[in-house]
C-alpha cells in the first residue's frame, strides 16, 4: 500500500531521551531539516539549555522541550497530557529514553514500586505511546520507532519484576524484549491504519554516557546509531513496513518469545493493568 509521508520539514516529531547521546544526535538531524521537534528529557535545566543550543545551531525555532521522569508513570501521564494539549498530530514518535543495566546487580524500584529498568525501558514508552495514539492517528501517515537492543532475554511471567532472582543484565534484556513484543502487538492492532510501528537495535556499545560508565570505553558511535534509526524512520524502502525488527539497517529476527502470540497477549494484558489504562 502506498503512503503519503510528509517531508521532514512538515513533520511533528517527538523524541524521548533527547538531551544526550543517541537521542540528542537524532534531535540535531531532525532540527537541521526543519521538523517541528518535541524534545523530552528528565533534567529541566539541561533540557532548556539543549533546546536553546539546538535553536541557535540549526536556526529552527519550532522546537519545544518537555520534562518528565520515566521512573514515575504519573510523570509519563503528565507528559502525554502536556503534548496532547499543544499538538493535534504527531507524525513520528521515537521511544529512545532508557536505562542501562548498571555496574552492580542492585535492584531498584520505580515510584510505583515496579522494577526500575522494566518501568523506564518498557512501561513508560508503552504508556506514552498509548496516550499519544490519538495524535498519531491524526497524521496522514505516522510512525512509532522503538529503540531496542540486540540484548534480549525471555520474560519469566512468574517473576516479571525480578524480585526472586535479580540480575541487571536480565532486567535490561527482558525490558528490551518486552518493547519488541509491544512493537509487534501494536503493529498488529494498527494494521488497518496508516500507523507504522517498528523496533530497531541501532548499534552496539555506542559512545554514550551510559556505555562509558559501565564499560569504560565504546565500540561504535552515536552517529552510526542515529543513522540506523534515521533509515528506519525516513527511508522510502521501509516506508510501508510495520511490525519489523531491525538490527542497524537490516531486517532481522528478534528472540523467539517475541513471536509467541500467547506471550505477547499476556504481556500486553499485564502491562495495561500495571499502567492503569
Amino acid at each position: 500500500m502506498q503512503t503519503n509521508a510528509k517531508p521532514i520539514e512538515q513533520q511533528t516529531v517527538l523524541i524521548t531521551g533527547a538531551t544526550d547521546g543517541l537521542g540528542l544526535k537524532l534531535a540535531e538531524m531532525y532540527a537541521q531539516r526543519g521538523a517541528t521537534l518535541l524534545l523530552h528529557g528528565r533534567n529541566e535545566e539541561k533540557g532548556k539549555f539543549i533546546l536553546e543550543k539546538l535553536k541557535q545551531n540549526t536556526g529552527n525555532k519550532t522546537l519545544k522541550y518537555f520534562n518528565a521522569d520515566f521512573s514515575s508513570l504519573q510523570s509519563v501521564r503528565d507528559l502525554g497530557a502536556a503534548v496532547q494539549k499543544e499538538y493535534q498530530n504527531i507524525d513520528t514518535l521515537i521511544n529512545n529514553a532508557g536505562l542501562g543495566s548498571g555496574k552492580t546487580d542492585i535492584r531498584n524500584s520505580s515510584t510505583e514500586g515496579y522494577e526500575l529498568l522494566f518501568t523506564v525501558n518498557y512501561l513508560a514508552p508503552f504508556l506514552l505511546t498509548h496516550l499519544l495514539l490519538p495524535q498519531l492517528h491524526q497524521a496522514v501517515t505516522s510512525k512509532v520507532i522503538n529503540v531496542v537492543s540486540r540484548s534480549q532475554r525471555e520474560i519469566n511471567f512468574d517473576d516479571l519484576m525480578l524480585e526472586q532472582n535479580y540480575s541487571g543484565r536480565q532486567a535490561y534484556a527482558q525490558s528490551k524484549l518486552a518493547l519488541i513484543m509491544f512493537t509487534f502487538t501494536l503493529a498488529g492492532q494498527s494494521k488497518d491504519s496508516k500507523l507504522r510501528v517498528n523496533a530497531v537495535h541501532p548499534e552496539s556499545l555506542m559512545n554514550t554516557k551510559m556505555v562509558i560508565e559501565k564499560y569504560g570505553s565504546a565500540e561504535t558511535s552515536v552517529e552510526a546509531g542515529a543513522d540506523s534509526i534515521w533509515h528506519v524512520a525516513t527511508s522510502p524502502e521501509v516506508e510501508n513496513l510495520t511490525g519489523a525488527y531491525f538490527e542497524k539497517k537490516e531486517l532481522s529476527k528478534a528472540a523467539g518469545q517475541a513471536y509467541d502470540l500467547s506471550a505477547r497477549d499476556q504481556l500486553y494484558r499485564i502491562s495495561k493493568q500495571l499502567v492503569k489504562i
